[in-house]
């Protein structure tokens, strides 16, 4: 299934991409989607259920805009460094383990909405990604099929970046991650059951139309099982998190000189194959 919410900031609405590209009100039949759903077997149950009988009322697209696919996200994992082509144009050594940090939840945003380019920003960077959708209560996991079995679903995820806030001003990674609208998610949570292999997908970015990454998951030195299992070592996962699985090669900061890094105007639009496209405006914060 295809799960999304759409409607103003703050009172969007739970719906369901049908398999004819048909927009339904699942108003009716949950009341969001969240951790609580995810996690509530009979809830989806309901919803298959519903999208079978084409009883769903459809809705209107034109105009409505798409939020984040998951309501009261908990806590956002991210892995650094999880591509083999990423680490080799930024210069750095293949991790040993996965790199962890976080993103608060506030960070995220719908797929289209504008990304703000924090203000004194020169290395606004870009970052296409996998977001893994925690649908189980995860912790100490011992086999990937537990890791994969906690998984609810997959979506497209923009880790934007500020580069010289996240390397050139001491501390931890954090001060380049977290700035308002930092990780556009979305437009869909695509169920797992639709995703074979999350290790077989094509995943691309372009900047004013001009195409920056254009890579596959199959280049992810932890692949999504593993992350979900280290990750489930050193903290609880619970159904509604959501770990970014890392971007691969085309990033600005692995440009040459000068580096293309963003700016107010900009447009960038991602997309992973299957789980939908972005579009963002640049503008100044």
């Amino acid at each position: 299934m295809k799960l999304l919410r759409v409607g103003t900031v703050g009172a969007e609405r739970p719906a369901l991409l049908d398999d004819t590209g048909v927009l339904r009100d699942l108003s009716d039949t949950v009341p969001d989607i969240d951790g609580a759903l995810l996690a509530d077997d009979a809830a989806l149950a309901r919803i298959r259920a519903a999208a079978a009988s084409g009883g769903l009322p459809a809705l209107d697209a034109d105009g409505l805009r798409t939020g984040p696919p998951v309501a009261r996200i908990g806590k956002v994992v991210c892995i650094g460094l999880n591509y083999h082509d990423h680490a080799r144009e930024t210069g750095a050594a293949t991790p040993e383990e996965p790199i962890i940090f976080m993103k608060a939840p506030d960070t995220v945003v719908g797929p289209d909405d504008p990304v703000l380019v924090p203000r004194g920003s020169v290395k606004t960077d870009w970052e296409v990604e996998l977001a893994v959708v925690i649908g189980r209560t995860a912790r100490y996991l011992e086999t990937d099929e537990q890791a994969l079995a906690a998984v609810a679903g997959y979506a497209v995820a923009h880790d934007v970046s500020e580069r010289a806030f996240q390397i050139e001003r001491g501390g931890q990674w954090d001060k380049g991650k977290n700035c308002e609208t930092f990780n556009p998610l979305g437009p869909w949570l695509v169920t797992a059951d639709e995703v074979p292999d999350p290790q077989a997908l094509g995943i691309r970015l372009w900047v004013n139309g001009e195409l920056k990454q254009d890579g596959t998951t199959a280049e992810q030195i932890f692949p999504v099982a593993e992350v979900v299992r280290y990750v489930s070592r050193f903290m609880t996962l619970y159904p509604g998190d959501i770990i970014n699985t890392g971007t691969p090669a085309g990033v600005a900061m692995g440009q040459p000189e000068p580096k293309p890094y963003l700016r107010a105007g900009d447009v960038v639009e991602l997309e992973i194959d299957g789980l939908g496209r972005q579009r963002q405006e640049l503008r100044s914060a």
